[in-house]
């Protein structure tokens, strides 16, 4: 039941109201550092593959979260030197174990590091985020726990609980970046209300001091901001301003007075 537990948790953590990517990413590493037996500390990264001019495929961390620091710079020697079970799991797409880096011959320039770090076993489990999104078809999260002891995990609980907690986490985050497309676009309808209200209301403050048509108006403005090299809704935000502001009471009527 624990696991279950923990999975939606961390999977519910993508599905807050006003979630953020790396928010959601720093969140998952702590409660799985906090929730999977053995486990002292958690690694949770985003990859894009990249596919080069001659075909081959390399995969770039887009965002990450880190329950310690140590994680943090660990993570940076793997994706340098391209040696390391985090680097090796996504780049073979199948789950890593190291019982003791110490005893590890795959990754010998990483062997100092992952002491130094504190990180002598862990499991690393990649998993595709879904489709659904544009882009989402060539991300990949890595789930990873670690700990500073040699043999901590418990192969059959831990091995499978890392494969249902990186499910878990890439739908959750798959949620996570529909929240944030939807909010940039909400604030994108904004700004480009805010401008069509302003350009209108510069247009009517045009057409009642020339007597001109709506069409006349908007070409007086874009007129302005050709000459001014500025865009034609900072023109009308000036406009409007100058003709609503405090200061339009002191401000000389069309003769002077």
């Amino acid at each position: 039941m624990w696991i279950e537990h923990l999975a939606r948790d961390i999977g519910a953590l993508g599905q807050a109201e006003n979630t953020t990517l790396e928010r959601a990413l720093d969140q998952m590493s702590r409660a799985a550092a906090l929730g999977v037996p053995g486990c002292s500390a958690a690694l949770v990264v985003v990859w894009r593959e990249v596919v080069g001019s001659d075909g081959t495929i390399r995969h770039v961390v887009t965002d990450y979260g880190a329950s310690h620091a140590d994680l943090s710079e660990a993570l940076e020697h793997q994706y340098t030197t391209d040696e390391g079970p985090t680097v090796e799991a996504v780049r073979e797409m199948r789950q890593v174990r190291v019982a003791d880096v110490l005893r590890e011959h795959r990754w010998p320039r990483y062997t100092s590091m992952a002491v130094q770090c504190g990180d002598r076993s862990s499991v690393t489990q990649p998993s595709k985020l879904s489709g659904d999104a544009d882009g989402d078809e060539d991300r990949i999260l890595t789930f990873g726990v670690h700990s500073g002891r040699a043999d901590a995990f418990d192969e059959e609980v831990v091995t499978q609980l890392t494969a249902l907690l990186a499910e878990h986490a890439a739908m959750a985050l798959t949620t996570a970046g529909r929240q944030a497309d939807a909010a940039r676009e909400s604030a994108h309808m904004r700004r480009a209300m805010s401008a069509r209200t302003l350009i209108d209301q510069a247009k009517g403050i045009i057409m009642h001091a020339r007597g001109c048509d709506a069409d006349t108006a908007f070409a007086a403005l874009r007129e302005v901001a050709q000459r001014n090299r500025k865009k034609v809704v900072d023109v009308a935000r000036d406009l409007v301003e100058e003709n609503t502001g405090p200061q339009r009471s002191r401000r000389p009527g069309p003769n002077g007075r």
